[in-house]
């Protein structure tokens, strides 16, 4: 029985080759992961647009059993970034947004609001922020509310527990930590607090 020899330059071969395919497949589940946060944040802001004129089609796409909560806008010096906020911090809801811890207050309301998102995609952002720098949050009943960060730290969520209460609307960012982790999932957390500044009600 004739068995094939392979010489060493064949196997260098076979692993450059195993290398690039695997390359290709990260680069591309890396792609389509962004593309599908980008085009859900559009559909979002759709819907939002809707639900604001008053539509009761306030569904993001046909199957969705979410909705669009607020639009969270970030300021750091003169840049800023907007997301739209949807109802229910589930893994499926943080895969299209930042999305609304349910146990926490409503955004813009007395009491300590918490929005999680994912590290790699739309609360990357978070990467750069710093103290002072001032986000928005604008609610679907036409309230803005005004809020400068106050607090970052990384903190081990196997330990630490985010308190709910607080006299004046504040308005904490969760996303997981280290921005650069190889391995998603790992205990640490950054959490960015912010406190309201004042009320603007452009639509009294």
């Amino acid at each position: 029985m004739y068995l094939p020899t392979f010489h060493l330059g064949d196997w260098s071969r076979a692993a450059a080759v195993a290398a690039v395919v695997a390359g290709i497949i990260c680069v591309g589940e890396a792609a389509w992961i962004h593309a599908k946060a980008s085009l859900a944040q559009a559909l979002i802001g759709a819907a939002w647009r809707r639900e604001l004129a008053g539509s009761r089609r306030t569904q993001p796409w046909p199957w969705a059993d979410t909705r669009p909560l607020a639009r969270l806008t970030l300021r750091e010096g003169l840049h800023a970034r907007e997301f739209m906020v949807l109802e229910g911090a589930s893994g499926r809801n943080l895969a299209f947004g930042p999305a609304h811890d349910p146990a926490s207050v409503m955004p813009g309301e007395p009491g300590n609001s918490i929005i999680e998102g994912h590290r790699d995609t739309h609360f990357a952002v978070l990467r750069n922020i710093k103290a002072g720098d001032t986000l928005r949050v604008e609610t679907i009943t036409r309230r803005d509310v005004d809020f400068v960060v106050t607090s970052i730290k990384v903190v081990d969520s196997r330990r630490a527990r985010i308190a709910l209460g607080a006299e004046q609307p504040r308005l904490t960012l969760v996303t997981c930590y280290p921005f650069d982790a190889l391995v998603p999932g790992g205990p640490l957390r950054l959490v960015v607090t912010a406190d309201a500044i004042h009320y603007i009600n452009a639509y009294q």
